[in-house]
């Protein structure tokens, strides 16, 4: 491309331990690197940040006024700057590109109430920011000036397709990145021993990884509760960060895994756990794509998530992990099981191949593309 391509990207807030701002972050690394002039539309931005910041902040008080404020503060901000492109994270009706990376609400929605009983199930009827959320989702899709959208995984882009129905021309799978350097099979070699022995965990053990904050969403009570079946001393290192973690312990407590279970909360670095792990574990009752499932692909660890996840579709059964439906405990359980009856090393090679060609290099080249054709349009 001749000239600087000004991009915006919009996020409201910023979570260094969020599989979303991971995806800003390499979008911003890969993109910058190929020569995009990149600013970052946000609430909140990290002093001494690369990139360049435009701060929306208004004042609020609760969630729907929250979400309302800062939408319009950033489609009133983006009138007085020029970029060749908008792309946002948030559901605003403003922005030529959407990267549905939290996925379709709606969708989200009808996977919870399978959990809920009728009392709980009508409270998500008629809670005020649910029903806000669901009319951002409509305004969004029915924008003018959408010309994109950025879905990380075919189940997104079915379901966008399916409730909404966009037009598939403009739905484009776009999967995350993930720094193949950073993270890889000898990780392994390099923290397990420290890990284990710093956690007191045997070297022998088998040591299963769930990395995700939001623990009801991510299936931690079905992780817990398959972890409690399981044949000898198997161990869980649960690193991510949730407002309920004191009932999350209690549970493990009730389910005589107390010892066995370490809650390590939010790292910024989670590469020395995936070193020390043999199988990850993330039986998402609903998630996109968690980015942490492509890491672990990357360090060689086999996966097992829920079939309402993104990460399934590059799951080959019983070869680089397992996809179950995240309330199927009995399915959860036996796919445990197997995993570490078989070890680490016998899901290495095909789990490390799964994302050979999701570098961040990859999904800047894909990104360029859509771009440049957007753009000639």
């Amino acid at each position: 491309m001749n000239q600087t391509l000004r991009i915006a990207l919009v996020r409201q807030r910023y979570n260094p331990y969020g599989g979303a701002e991971r995806f800003v972050a390499n979008a911003m690394r890969a993109l910058g690197a190929d020569g995009a002039e990149l600013t970052i539309v946000t609430r909140r931005w990290p002093a001494g940040a690369e990139s360049q910041a435009l701060l929306c902040d208004p004042f609020y008080l609760g969630n729907v006024w929250r979400d309302w404020g800062f939408a319009r503060c950033v489609c009133h901000s983006l009138t007085q700057r020029e970029f060749d492109l908008v792309q946002s994270h948030e559901r605003l009706p403003c922005c030529d590109v959407y990267r549905a990376g939290d996925g379709v609400h709606r969708e989200w929605l009808a996977q919870r109430r399978r959990v809920l009983g009728p009392i709980s199930r009508l409270g998500v009827a008629l809670n005020p920011y649910h029903r806000y959320v669901l009319a951002a989702e409509r305004r969004l899709f029915a924008s003018p000036q959408l010309k994109a959208v950025i879905c990380n995984s075919r189940m997104v882009k079915e379901e966008i397709r399916h409730h909404f129905g966009f037009p598939e021309e403009k739905l484009h799978v776009v999967y995350s990145g993930v720094d193949l350097d950073a993270f890889h099979p000898g990780l392994a070699e390099q923290h397990r021993e420290a890990v284990r022995r710093r956690l007191d965990i045997a070297a022998e053990a088998t040591v299963f990884l769930f990395v995700g904050s939001g623990f009801e969403r991510k299936g931690l009570a079905a992780t817990l509760q398959a972890l409690a079946a399981l044949p000898g001393g198997a161990h869980l290192l649960v690193v991510g960060k949730d407002k309920k973690l004191a009932d999350f312990r209690r549970l493990a407590g009730r389910l005589g895994l107390a010892e066995r279970v370490a809650f390590l909360g939010g790292q910024e670095d989670v590469k020395p756990y995936y070193g020390a792990a043999d199988v990850f574990v993330l039986p998402t009752l609903y998630d996109p794509f968690p980015n942490a499932a492509l890491e672990a692909f990357a360090c060689g660890l086999p996966v097992i998530t829920g079939t309402k996840s993104g990460a399934a579709e590059l799951v080959v059964q019983g070869v680089n992990g397992f996809a179950c439906d995240a309330l199927d405990t009995a399915a959860l359980t036996a796919a445990m099981t197997e995993a570490a009856a078989r070890g680490r090393s016998a899901f290495a090679a095909a789990a490390r191949d799964t994302v050979a060609a999701l570098s961040p290099a990859a999904m800047s080249r894909e990104l360029f593309a859509l771009y440049r054709s957007l753009l000639e349009k």
